[in-house]
Parts: structure tokens; sequence; C-alpha cells
């Protein structure tokens, strides 16, 4: 399911969120900057790993390109971080620049971006995958601040469901970057959808990489694509997983060499990006089960356009599988491989979340 349509960030109800969004005021209709489009410039903060990350960073910086070249806005200044010790440079230096809008892409951005609102006030800033709310009393600490989130969990367990119902070895695995909450929201909503596929058909798939008891699981410490990744991965694989989910960024890809390396038929699925289309290399497209979508292009082209518009709105806003802000990619290449039968239960499960029959925990449901 691709992610292509702008409206679905604007104007949708906010369900199944933390107090956060239930306890929010009003916010502002309008906040900083509102010249003319040409005259409005949209930046960005990556996290580590870059714009070329086929992942949640190119996400981004592919949302605020549509958006700025759809208001004919000045060219946008996109900077990269290469760790977080450049955070803090890197947003002061959009502020020297004039931007009137900086995006921070990543949930580690979060206190660096909070620091920089409350020193710039008169400027606008969009927070993926963080709420900025340091003291968890319910509000965004920062009243120029938008929060977009994800609630990945919801298509997640769609995922550990299908890789339930296409394992032949009966385990399946997942590992993450760091353990945080965007990180392990996948993990723990993966191993749930397993836990129903289990319950369902009286089965005991196995997950491997993340124990929901004990909130931890493997990690390879960052979000880069490199040798660390690749041993975690293996380590993984070597437990006889035949499905494995990565939630690191590009380090997808040091999974793919292992699974590759490996010999074995074991599928791969993607996380933030439908990794098909990002990735065009066909060894990674062939091992694709399916990637854990979140729509971080749609919600920053939404909010950049609105900004540019002088309507920006600092609301927050939670994807979930009904507004379209999270769902699971085609199984492109795998297609005739999953049964017709498990396609039409995944549909069943997302219809069921959607209506609020079934409930998937995560530290976004209410």
């Amino acid at each position: 399911m691709k992610t292509t349509k702008k409206a679905v960030i604007s104007g949708l109800a906010m369900i199944g969120v933390t107090a956060l969004l239930a306890g929010c005021g009003a916010a502002p209709e309008s906040t900083g900057a509102s010249a003319g489009a040409s005259d409005y410039l949209p930046c960005m903060v990556s996290d580590s790993g870059g714009f070329d990350d086929k992942s949640f960073n190119q996400l981004g910086k592919q949302g605020l390109d549509a958006a700025a070249a759809a208001l004919g806005s000045a060219k946008p200044i996109e900077v990269q971080s290469q760790s977080e010790t450049d955070f803090a440079s890197n947003l002061q230096s959009l502020v020297d620049q004039s931007c009137d809008t900086i995006v921070t892409v990543g949930f580690l951005l979060a206190p660096a971006a909070l620091e920089s609102a409350t020193a710039n006030p008169d400027l606008q800033y969009v927070s993926i995958d963080d709420t900025v709310d340091q003291d968890f009393d319910g509000k965004t600490d920062a009243p120029n601040i938008k929060p977009i989130i994800f609630d990945t969990a919801q298509a997640a367990y769609l995922a550990g469901y299908l890789a339930a119902g296409t394992s032949k070895t009966g385990v399946v695995g997942t590992f993450g970057g760091l353990n945080i909450p965007t990180v392990t929201i996948f993990m723990d909503g993966f191993a749930q959808g397993v836990e129903k596929y289990n319950a369902d058909n009286g089965a005991s798939v196995r997950v491997v990489g993340w124990d929901r008891a004990a909130k931890d699981g493997s990690f390879t410490g960052g979000f880069e694509a490199n040798d660390a990744a690749r041993q975690t991965a293996q380590a993984i694989i070597d437990q006889n997983v035949d499905v494995l989910m990565p939630v690191a960024g590009p380090a997808y890809q040091s999974g793919a060499v292992a699974i590759l390396d490996s010999g074995r038929d074991i599928a791969l699925i993607g996380v933030d990006a439908d990794v098909y289309e990002t990735d065009t290399n066909p060894d990674v497209q062939k091992i694709l089960l399916t990637s854990v979508r979140k729509g971080i292009d749609v919600g920053v082209e939404d909010a950049i356009t609105a900004a540019g518009q002088g309507t920006f709105d600092t609301s927050p806003f939670v994807g979930t599988l009904e507004n379209d802000g999270v769902g699971l990619a085609p199984y492109h290449d795998w297609a005739d491989r999953v049964p017709a039968e498990l396609t039409s239960k995944i549909d069943e499960l997302k219809a069921g979340i959607i209506s609020g029959d079934i409930t998937v925990e995560s530290y976004l449901a209410g």
C-alpha cells in the first residue's frame, strides 16, 4: 500500500493516542512566518544515517522536497547528522540561515529540537517520531512544535501474523537499532501478531530477538549498516529463523546481506518505507516479503504545505491503520507465495484493528 494521499494527515481524527493527544489544549491556527510561498524557507535535520538511508530520513526529505516544489518556495536546506553530537549545531545552522520551518527526523532529535524551539519561539518546528513531552505532563513542551508520530504497532501486528503464517521453520525474528520506543513499538507489535497467529491456529511459532515480558531484545547499538548489524542479524538467523524484520533504519541492508549469505530461503520484512521501492537492488527485492510502512513523507509534506500557506497547525498527529498513516506494503515478488486465505486474514485483522475489535498494545494506544 503506497502512501500517496497528501490529505492523509490533514483534518483526520486522532485515535488511540496518549494523554498528550487527549489532553492537548487548542493549538494556535498559525505560528511563525507567513510570508508568500516564494519567500518561505523550509528546512530539515536528519538523524544519523543520512538522506539516502532508503528509510525514514529519506522519506522525510522526499516529503519536504515535494511540499517545497508544490509551494514554489525557496529551495529547502537539508543538513545531515553523522551522530547525536551534530544535532544542536545542525539546528543552529538552520536558525542562522533564517529557516521558517525546521523538521527534525527521528526520536533522538527531540531534546535538541526542544532546546532550539524554546530559544526561537517565532520559528516553526515539526518533530517526527516524538511528542517532545519530556516532563510527561501530556503536552508538547514548546508551543511552536508539531509532533508527527506513528502507531506502527498496528501495522507490525499484521506483519507478525503474516510472518508466522509464511514461516516454514516455525521461528521468526526481529532486531532493532536501539531500545527506544519508536523502535520497540515495531518489535512488540510484530510479536503480538505472532501470538495472535498461534492462538488462531493452535500453532507455536516462536519469536527470536524480542521478549515482550522483559521489554528487551537484540539491538545493534545504532542505525548504521555495518558489521555489528550483520552479526546481530546472523545470530538471529542461526536460530533457524526464516522471516526477519530489522528495525534499524539502513541496517536492514546488513540483515539482507546475512540472509543472502546464508543460502537459505529467508524472507526480509522492511520498515518505515516500502523498501522494495526505495532499494532497487534486485537481490534485496527478491527476499522482501513486505514492509511495515509509516507515512513520514506524507506527514512532512502536509505540515510543510500548511506552513508555507500560513496555516501551520501544531496539533499532534498520530498515524494509524485507520487514517493510512501506517500500513503494510504490497507483497511484490512474494505475492504468489502468500496463500490467498492468509491474505484475506490479514485484511480481516486490519479491519478488526480499525473497528476496535482487536486491541494492539503500544505506548501510543489509549
